[in-house]
């Protein structure tokens, strides 16, 4: 394995890295190897992919059924809506 070495951090970003490894229950070390891990193999972006889809079946389970507007159909009312507003008119025929 490889060795990195980092200079010159700001103390409170170290104290920080302290912090989360006490929180997590390992050394600042395992930590930044957790951090570098995450940001670049994604571990952590999967981890929100996986929330997410299960956070979008829940909403299509409390919505089923229910009757939706299709956005063309509101975008088509909002244009002769702001339409009339511009003629000073009540309805555009």
């Amino acid at each position: 394995m490889a060795t990195l070495t980092v200079r010159d951090l700001d103390p409170d970003l170290v104290r920080r890295l302290r912090v989360r490894a006490a929180e997590h229950g390992r050394s600042a070390e395992a930590e930044h190897r957790a951090i570098l891990r995450a940001a670049l193999v994604g571990e952590g972006a999967a981890l929100g992919r996986k929330e997410a889809a299960e956070r979008l079946a829940a909403f299509r389970a409390r919505t089923a059924g229910r009757d939706a507007v299709k956005a063309v159909n509101l975008l088509d009312e909002s244009r002769a809506q702001r339409l009339c507003e511009l003629l000073g008119r009540d309805d555009v025929t």
